[in-house]
């Protein structure tokens, strides 16, 4: 196991290149959860996570002959744009191996850093395979996203900085996936503030730490897909996991809880996080860990999420929280009856999104019309008001 020494080190070591991000306390969420809430916000990193600070770390300490050689890594997307980052910017060939799935917006970033990219296998551990490969045949270092010292060490760096932003903090959340950051995280905490609490969060679909530490060691999960792809890792290292002991506790969240979260902080605090990033924040909402009127930190760990995920997010959240409303009505197929339709929604104050007229639905009755409306809506009871204005003007609205 590391020690603080190692992460006072390390910070000490890439200081000059890596940004102190802010700490903000927010009033909304704060109200919102029933917590003295603030946000790490590791997002605004110049890759957008937290991962180039355990990159540069390990890669300051490779030696002269070793940087010649070039890096090697497998990452689902934050490592690899991290380690591309801080190594093209001192001159250090890198190849990142990626997992075929890995969100287009995280491959072509690693490639703006001047990285060979090379997608291959469904999984990240079918993209370490590859990984080691070519370190053995190329005769380069492989740089390990979680299963190394200086990574874990770098990624501590982030708990010094948080006892110094928020001195009376009584909890920190942080994402798990192979356990570096917590790992590093955890040991800075406990070592400068020992009474506060360090919880990890996994997303249930892939629990490797908590399989981990119930066993005793390290489980390899069958793969799954969640919201959270930063942290979907099916196996902690025995490195990692010998750090797990620090962790007081480890929250699981589904994917809805994810969703919700990334909704909330993309609406509530303009912030952009990925799904492992608004995995701590998901944890609290959920309400399983004893945090209620606590001072606590959520460690937003990074920011690179899909767009065409937002859009999805949005949609489904607007849908959760009656601001939108899809609805089938069975109408007359004649002149005026969709024009009617209109109008009842518009007495309504319904604002109307998106029209499909299917004069050939199947099962429907000759001489009737379906018609499926997207609405704008001010919540619940205004869908209820629809409904019945629809109903009332004597059409079917089809379940």
């Amino acid at each position: 196991m590391i020690d603080v020494a190692a992460v006072e080190q390390a910070r000490a070591r890439i200081a000059s290149a890596i940004y102190e991000s802010p700490c903000p306390r927010s009033q909304t969420l704060s109200e919102l959860t029933g917590c003295d809430l603030h946000l790490k916000l590791e997002n605004l990193q110049m890759t957008g996570s937290f991962k180039e600070r355990g990159a540069l770390n390990r890669l300051l300490q490779l030696a002269p002959e070793q940087r010649a050689a070039g890096v090697v890594a497998a990452s689902a997307g934050n490592h690899a744009q991290g380690l591309a980052f801080v190594a093209g910017r001192r001159g250090v060939s890198t190849t990142i191996v990626m997992p075929t799935g890995t969100p287009l917006i995280k491959v072509s970033a690693t490639r703006a850093h001047g990285a060979e990219v090379i997608l291959k296998g469904e999984s990240y551990d079918e993209a370490a395979e590859e990984a080691q490969r070519i370190a053995n045949a190329r005769g380069r270092c492989l740089v390990h996203p979680f299963d190394d010292d200086a990574v874990i060490a770098g990624q501590g760096t982030i708990g010094l900085e948080l006892v110094e932003q928020v001195p009376d903090l009584d909890a920190v959340l942080v994402p798990v996936g192979g356990g570096g950051l917590a790992a590093g995280v955890a040991t800075a905490i406990k070592a400068r503030k020992p009474g506060a609490k360090v919880y990890g969060v996994e997303p249930s679909a892939l629990p490797s730490m908590r399989r981990a530490l119930d066993a005793g060691a390290p489980v390899e999960l069958e793969p799954a897909r969640t919201l959270a792809d930063g942290i979907a890792v099916r196996s902690v290292s025995p490195r990692t996991l010998a750090h797990g002991s620090l962790l007081d506790d480890i929250a699981l969240v589904d994917e809805e809880d994810i969703a919700e979260a990334i909704l909330l902080l993309l609406e509530r605090e303009k912030t952009v996080a990925e799904g492992a990033g608004a995995a701590p924040l998901a944890a609290v909402v959920r309400g399983d860990l004893p945090l209620a009127g606590k001072r606590v930190v959520l460690l937003v760990s990074g920011g690179n999420i899909d767009v065409n995920v937002v859009a999805r997010i949005i949609e489904r959240g607007l849908v959760k929280s009656g601001r939108s409303m899809r609805v089938r009505v069975l109408i007359p197929d004649q002149p005026g009856s969709l024009a009617a339709l209109l109008a009842t929604t518009a007495r309504c104050n319904a604002n109307v999104l998106e029209v499909h007229h299917d004069r050939l639905a199947p099962r429907t009755d000759p001489g009737l019309t379906a018609v499926e409306l997207v609405l704008e809506t001010r919540g619940f009871d205004h869908i209820a008001e629809i409904g019945d204005a629809i109903e009332d003007a004597g059409w079917l609205i089809e379940a």
